[in-house]
């Protein structure tokens, strides 16, 4: 039995569905895949060094949604041999209540708007993140519903509805179901929680190459170098009206540009020489992040952070899941084959990415 579930119309999904092949066809920068936010807040604690140690109060600030080991059950894929580690990374934003006035339209619930496969290869000095579309046609395994009930399996669902419907428990056992990679960890970022971060670092630049005007947020931005504060930063992100042809696409390349330069400020920061300012960023990251049980302190994050000291956000090799579009709807894509297992498989056997695995009918050619 096949099932094409959709988000609700009023959670606004149908206006960023992709709009026909031509318009997919974008370039290498946007389609990158979106930079791990994840990575830049585990960074940032372990270059704060023993700092953040003395505020015991951040821990309260962690949630934590997942116990692996007990939502996900004994039904999942062969551990690596290997010290190699993956994370699901979710970018969620409830545009509820308050948040709502950033973009003109409250919606109930929070939405998961980014996803991606964080794979740490052995050594931990290298990271690949591999980027899952939202409007990927996938089979969701049975699921454990909020009311405490079970709902069957499913084919043809769409990858973005999983979490909204069942929670981030039952996305962790679709990845690991169309991915047949094992799953270590647990992280979301909440958007609407970063606008803090942005504030307490004292703005981001970015650089326009056209102005944006968007009715619907408000936000009017000039060509050239912008400084953003954390409410302009947050409607930068979520503008779609005001940026290209209005599809998801015109989005995601805001998310990437505006990411980049995220990371670029917070590096600037001089945290070891003011324990002020870091606890002030640290607040402001920990107070939107989600993450599975065992990360779920602040102990946990820092020793996890520190064994990610390697890693350099700004070289992460980041690659869309190879994707061609539904023939039955054009405004979904499914899993390109075989690229995509070839890609999954290096993911699972801690190897190099084939150059196949990088390559998506969908963008017109490359998919990283």
């Amino acid at each position: 039995m096949t099932q094409d579930i959709r988000p609700p119309a009023a959670h606004g999904e149908a206006e960023d569905l992709p709009r026909g092949r031509a318009r997919a066809r974008r370039t290498r920068k946007r389609r990158t895949g979106r930079i791990v936010l994840l990575v830049l807040l585990l960074l940032v604690l372990a270059g704060g060094g023993t700092v953040y140690w003395m505020y015991s109060s951040l821990d309260g600030n962690i949630t934590s949604a997942v116990d692996i080991d007990k939502d996900l059950g004994d039904d999942r894929p062969a551990k690596v041999p290997t010290s190699g580690q993956n994370l699901l990374v979710l970018g969620s934003d409830s545009r509820a209540g308050a948040n709502a006035a950033l973009d003109g339209a409250a919606v109930s619930g929070a939405r998961s708007d980014t996803a991606l496969v964080v794979h740490v290869p052995e050594g931990r000095s290298s990271a690949v993140a591999v980027s899952i579309p939202r409007d990927t046609l996938v089979t969701r395994p049975e699921c454990g519903r909020k009311d405490g009930g079970t709902a069957p399996g499913a084919q043809r669902v769409m990858f973005n509805s999983v979490y909204a419907q069942y929670g981030p428990a039952c996305v962790m056992k679709t990845v690991e179901k169309m991915s047949g990679v094992r799953l270590d960890h647990y992280v979301e970022i909440d958007f609407a929680g970063f606008k803090d971060l942005v504030d307490a670092i004292g703005g981001v630049t970015i650089r326009l190459d056209e102005p944006i005007r968007d009715k619907h947020s408000g936000l009017d931005l000039a060509a050239g170098p912008q400084r953003l504060d954390g409410t302009q930063s947050l409607a930068f992100v979520r503008t779609r009206h005001g940026v290209g042809d209005g599809s998801d696409l015109g989005r995601i390349g805001n998310q990437q540009k505006f990411l980049a330069a995220l990371l670029t400020e917070v590096k600037k920061q001089d945290l070891l020489g003011s324990p002020a300012k870091t606890y002030k960023i640290a607040d402001s990251m920990t107070k939107a992040l989600t993450t599975d049980s065992e990360l779920a302190s602040l102990k946990a994050l820092g020793d996890y952070a520190q064994s990610l000291n390697g890693v350099d956000p700004v070289d992460m090799d980041t690659i869309m899941l190879p994707v061609a579009y539904d023939k039955k709807d054009p405004n979904r894509v499914v899993a390109y084959e075989p690229n995509a297992s070839k890609l999954w498989t290096a993911i699972r056997e801690d190897t190099e990415i084939p150059a196949e695995a990088r390559k998506s009918p969908a963008t017109g050619g490359s998919g990283n």
